[in-house]
């Protein structure tokens, strides 16, 4: 079994980010899918062997990948900020994104919005946002035999 922390939109929010540490350490990978970058690289400097950074809209200074496709245990999963699928507005073409890639599931930010759906065969998770003007949260995922159990967790 592999174990996820996934954050997005921490917005210069370190403090948020340090009180995540405990749940960090014990993690196999953390994500954090942009907005911004630089938190990113704040979280990979102290875990680099396992923080993925994905660049959002704010991030000018490209500190991750626009986009990733990982392999995790049988599980294929897409992981971008979500601007450029327009999430906002609509799922499908996020949906459309990963399939073409092969993917299952897909990771996204942007929105400020806790979110889990499935959007035409592919799971859609959106940890929601760490920056300070709204309701703070994570996702906690696990993937285990092919499986993906998640779970949107408030801060």
């Amino acid at each position: 079994m592999k174990t996820f922390v996934i954050v997005s939109d921490s917005h210069r929010n370190r403090a948020a980010l340090d009180g995540l540490d405990g749940v960090f350490s014990e993690c196999d990978y953390i994500v954090h899918l942009g907005d911004l970058s630089s938190d990113g690289g704040y979280v990979r400097g102290k875990y680099p062997d396992k923080t993925i950074v994905i660049n959002g809209n704010c991030d000018l200074d490209k500190l991750g990948d626009d986009e990733k496709v990982i392999e995790v245990e049988g599980v294929k999963i897409f992981m971008c900020h979500g601007h450029r699928y327009s999430v906002k507005q609509t799922f499908s073409r996020l949906a459309e994104a990963a399939k073409e890639r092969g993917c299952t599931v897909a990771l996204y930010g942007h929105t400020h919005t806790a979110d889990v759906r499935e959007e035409d065969g592919v799971k859609l998770i959106n940890p929601g946002t760490l920056s300070r003007y709204s309701a703070q949260s994570y996702c906690y995922m696990t993937v285990h035999n092919g499986k993906v159990v998640e779970v949107i967790v408030p801060v």
